[in-house]
């Protein structure tokens, strides 16, 4: 199979994030349908906390099997690093977006032209509802797990594996569709309706990192790397998910959530036997 080919396949495998996406433009939905989505979306999320820790932990655990205790310091400080990064990037981002959102609520002078200026100064991201937000971040960590499945297509086919790169590419083009529902969830569960073309922002930024990362994985193969990049996800995802949980217990409806909880780590747990599959 040619590298276009691989390419393209790899390009596929991330596009089908956007299957779950329109999820998020339904209005005629309950509110046990809303705590449904949410529920459906952190238990999908939890499944992708275990898959991106299990991929960064790996090579480190390899390592000290075999008594590499140099490399096994080097790749257990980058997997320590990236995680802090990716968990603690998101809680001062969010210190600072409230604390940038209190300044202005105090600063409005209202009403007419005043309070009107007032808010064009806003960035487009204050603009966002909670769900919207929560949404971003979301496809920012699914984006940053996804670009570390895109390296691992990539290097199988580098490395001649062709049948395994594309079972890797169907697993997670099954795997990438079932996070659009996880990237709907949030804003699902408020209620607001996004516009499509933010829509295909969010899939852009999912979806999109699987292409590169496939790109990347061809032209140079890195360990230490995709340590980095799984271990920066995990820290991300994690943020992510104690957010939604705080979103579930608003909603009330405890048994459904939990219900839904357990499909989403069942649909993810699903998913990815197809890419494990791969290896009888």
């Amino acid at each position: 199979m040619s590298t276009g080919h691989i390419l393209l396949l790899g390009a596929i495998a991330g596009g089908t994030i956007f299957l779950g996406l329109p999820m998020a433009r339904l209005q005629a939905l309950g509110p046990a349908a809303r705590a449904g989505l949410s529920a459906l979306a952190t238990g999908i999320l939890l499944f992708l906390l275990w898959d991106v820790l299990s991929g960064a932990v790996s090579p480190i655990e390899h390592r000290l099997e075999v008594r590499h205790w140099g490399s096994f310091a080097g790749y257990a400080a980058l997997g320590l690093g990236g995680f802090a990064l990716g968990l603690m990037s998101l809680v001062y981002y969010a210190e600072w977006m409230k604390k940038r959102s209190n300044r202005r609520s105090t600063t409005l002078v209202g009403p007419g032209a005043a309070a009107t200026d007032e808010f064009r100064q806003r960035g487009w991201i204050e603009g966002l509802t909670p769900g919207m937000q929560l949404a971003l971040l979301i496809a920012v960590g699914i984006g940053v797990h996804n670009f570390g499945e895109g390296l691992a297509i990539g290097q199988a086919a580098t490395a001649g594996q062709v049948s395994l790169a594309v079972t890797l590419i169907v697993g997670f083009s099954l795997h990438n569709a079932t996070e659009g529902f996880g990237i709907c969830g949030p804003m699902s569960g408020e209620g607001t309706r996004p516009s499509w073309g933010f829509l295909a922002l969010l899939g852009a930024i999912g979806g999109a990192p699987t292409f590169f990362g496939t790109v990347l994985g061809q032209a140079w193969s890195s360990e230490a790397m995709t340590v980095v990049f799984f271990a920066v996800a995990a820290g991300s995802i994690l943020y992510v998910v104690q957010e939604l949980f705080a979103v579930n217990r608003k909603h009330g409806h405890p048994t459904l959530v939990m219900w839904l909880v357990l499909a989403g780590l069942v649909l993810g747990f699903a998913t990815d036997f197809v890419v494990e599959a791969s290896g009888l």
